[in-house]
């Protein structure tokens, strides 16, 4: 439905009422909207197992009747005061400024915000990123209003018999022929998009008869896709260490370069970050619902096996980001290889030219007295002689600089255990000497201290 169709009322309403009177609110109704920006999605549900579209008019239902209003916010580079006015411009009025805030805020929140239910799990990630998820609702006896950051797989409701899982599979022929009988083809890619899922489509949702049941159907689908993600991952890693055990050197400098399971291990702490948002706030929602009248004790029991397939969810993240850790000490491991055995080439490529650097350093010195050259001055005669004394000279010095704290330490540790020795020598005859006394004072007991 289009916004436009939605604020004109709300905004008749507020070019009656006198502007000097509430400024603040004028300013916040009279502002540019955005059209288009977010998704709007509204159903009505008759508390019989039947739902209608209805228009985007925020009004709860009567009796048996719910409603049920979900704005999703678009995936983008945005600020969080810019899904603020977003909000501000489908859900006001008759929403208020405190529970639009405590819809868009990051964190784990749960609690009543102007007698309604409000929750939320939203993570402070970029929203950009697949591994950001922010789902916040605010549940009354009648009606639900959700906000969730992107599109939700199996959160909306479809008409049955459009299922695609409810269909004949058959595969496509390298001809391009189907089997006889069959009524569909499933390709390869969406064959690997199927298996990445782990429910049902839209069109296979119960519809729920009540609210509590709405609830319910809200943080399941959460879970599962959060559960969708981890199986994602699940499946890149096993394609990845099966690329590492067939690839060769280059595929491995290229993972190294990419960081990329440093990338890898980062986003699985932002999904760890998620889950453990999703542990504080759902048994918390739990308790508080069971208060409710209107929320069934089934209901109850299906949020208990929520948060435990929560929890397994985590230790399956990381049972992930310790394989990452362990590829990724793998990989560090073979690098450290590489550089040890480029090292030994230059060390072995050292070892042979060094003599010869030796050599040639020796002879093409400019001094007199060098061998088996054409040398013969008398008064030059010392001079090769005095120049291999002082590279001996040297030598000897820059040996001792290595070896002097060597020296050093062992000459400490002998005069240690030297003095300790001498102390033990000393301590044991006093001791002697004083037994010898007792004995020959001939008085018997013990030694008075």
């Amino acid at each position: 439905m289009d916004l436009a169709q939605i604020q004109p009322a709300g905004d008749r309403e507020m070019e009656e009422m006198d502007s000097s009177t509430v400024p603040i609110l004028e300013n916040n109704f009279q502002k540019t909207h955005f059209p288009g920006m977010v998704r709007q999605k509204s159903y009505i549900f008759d508390g019989h197992g039947n739902y209608y579209n209805k228009e985007w008019d925020l009004i709860e239902g009567n009796g048996k009747q719910f409603c049920w209003y979900h704005v999703e916010l678009p995936k983008g580079e945005q600020k969080l005061s810019q899904s603020a006015q977003h909000l501000i411009d489908v859900l006001c009025p008759p929403l208020k400024l405190q529970d639009i805030l405590s819809l868009v805020s990051n964190g784990p929140f749960c609690g009543h915000v102007d007698g309604a239910l409000v929750f939320r799990v939203n993570s402070p990630g970029p929203p950009s990123s697949n591994f950001t998820f922010r789902l916040a609702a605010r549940v009354t006896e009648n009606s639900v209003i959700t906000v969730s950051l992107g599109r939700v797989p199996r959160l909306g409701f479809s008409p049955a018999g459009r299922s695609l899982l409810s269909e004949i599979p058959s595969i496509e022929t390298p001809r391009g022929e189907r089997q006889q009988g069959s009524s569909i083809v499933i390709r390869e890619h969406v064959l690997e998009f199927l298996l990445t899922m782990n429910h049902s489509e839209e069109a296979d949702n119960p519809v729920p008869k009540s609210v509590s049941k709405l609830v319910v159907h809200v943080i399941d689908t959460h879970v599962d896709h959060l559960q969708d993600v981890v199986t994602q991952l699940e499946m890149e890693l096993d394609s990845v260490e099966l690329e590492l055990d067939q690839g060769g050197f280059a595929l491995k400098k290229e993972m190294l370069d990419d960081r990329r399971f440093p990338k890898m291990h980062l986003n699985l702490q932002r999904l760890l970050q998620v889950i453990a948002h999703g542990e504080q706030v759902f048994p918390r929602v739990k308790e508080k619902c069971s208060s409710k009248h209107w929320f069934a004790s089934e209901d109850i029991n299906s949020l208990e096996e929520l948060i435990g397939r929560l929890r397994r969810l985590k230790e399956n993240v990381g049972f992930l980001a310790n394989r990452v850790t362990a590829i990724q000490a793998g990989l560090d491991s073979w690098q450290s290889e590489q550089i040890n055995r480029k090292l030994y080439y230059l060390s072995f490529l050292s070892i042979i030219f060094l003599p010869l650097s030796t050599i040639t350093g020796v002879f093409g010195m400019n001094v007199g007295g060098v061998p088996w050259t054409v040398q013969k001055d008398p008064a030059l005669k010392d001079g090769f002689r005095n120049v291999m004394v002082l590279c001996l000279a040297m030598l000897i010095l820059v040996l001792l600089c290595f070896i002097f704290p060597a020296l050093y330490s062992r000459l400490s540790a002998w005069r240690q255990r030297r003095s300790l020795r001498r102390n033990w020598s000393y301590n044991r005859r006093s001791f002697l000497r004083r037994s010898v006394g007792i004995q020959e004072s001939g008085s018997g007991g013990y030694l008075k201290i």
